[in-house]
Protein backbone atom coordinates (compact mmCIF):
# COMPACT_ATOMS: atom_id res chain seq x y z
CA UNK A 1 0.00 0.00 0.00
CA UNK A 2 1.21 3.50 -0.81
CA UNK A 3 2.36 5.63 2.13
CA UNK A 4 1.00 9.16 2.40
CA UNK A 5 2.19 11.73 4.93
CA UNK A 6 -0.07 13.31 7.55
CA UNK A 7 0.16 16.61 5.66
CA UNK A 8 -1.10 14.97 2.46
CA UNK A 9 -3.97 13.29 4.30
CA UNK A 10 -4.95 16.61 5.88
CA UNK A 11 -4.93 18.36 2.49
CA UNK A 12 -7.21 15.70 0.98
CA UNK A 13 -9.50 15.96 4.00
CA UNK A 14 -9.76 19.76 3.58
CA UNK A 15 -10.52 19.46 -0.13
CA UNK A 16 -13.21 16.83 0.42
CA UNK A 17 -14.84 19.13 2.98
CA UNK A 18 -14.71 22.07 0.54
CA UNK A 19 -16.21 19.92 -2.22
CA UNK A 20 -19.12 18.90 0.00
CA UNK A 21 -19.76 22.58 0.82
CA UNK A 22 -19.59 23.44 -2.89
CA UNK A 23 -16.58 25.74 -2.53
CA UNK A 24 -13.91 23.66 -4.30
CA UNK A 25 -13.10 24.81 -7.81
CA UNK A 26 -10.88 23.21 -10.46
CA UNK A 27 -7.65 24.88 -11.50
CA UNK A 28 -7.79 26.24 -15.01
CA UNK A 29 -11.51 26.35 -15.80
CA UNK A 30 -12.61 27.40 -12.32
CA UNK A 31 -15.68 25.15 -12.46
CA UNK A 32 -17.15 23.67 -9.30
CA UNK A 33 -15.79 20.21 -8.43
CA UNK A 34 -18.51 17.60 -7.77
CA UNK A 35 -16.55 14.35 -8.20
CA UNK A 36 -14.90 13.01 -5.00
CA UNK A 37 -12.07 11.41 -7.01
CA UNK A 38 -11.26 14.81 -8.51
CA UNK A 39 -11.23 16.37 -5.03
CA UNK A 40 -8.73 13.72 -3.86
CA UNK A 41 -6.55 14.35 -6.93
CA UNK A 42 -6.53 18.09 -6.28
CA UNK A 43 -5.62 17.53 -2.62
CA UNK A 44 -2.72 15.23 -3.49
CA UNK A 45 -1.50 17.64 -6.15
CA UNK A 46 -1.51 20.55 -3.68
CA UNK A 47 0.27 18.42 -1.05
CA UNK A 48 2.88 17.41 -3.62
CA UNK A 49 3.54 21.09 -4.43
CA UNK A 50 3.99 21.84 -0.72
CA UNK A 51 6.61 19.12 -0.45
CA UNK A 52 4.58 16.52 1.45
CA UNK A 53 5.42 12.82 1.08
CA UNK A 54 3.14 11.65 -1.72
CA UNK A 55 3.86 8.73 -4.07
CA UNK A 56 4.53 9.65 -7.71
CA UNK A 57 1.73 9.79 -10.26
CA UNK A 58 1.42 6.69 -12.44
Amino acid sequence: MAKYSEKAQEKVHENMHEMKEGKLKSGRSGKKVTNPKQAVAIGLSEARKEGAKVPKKK
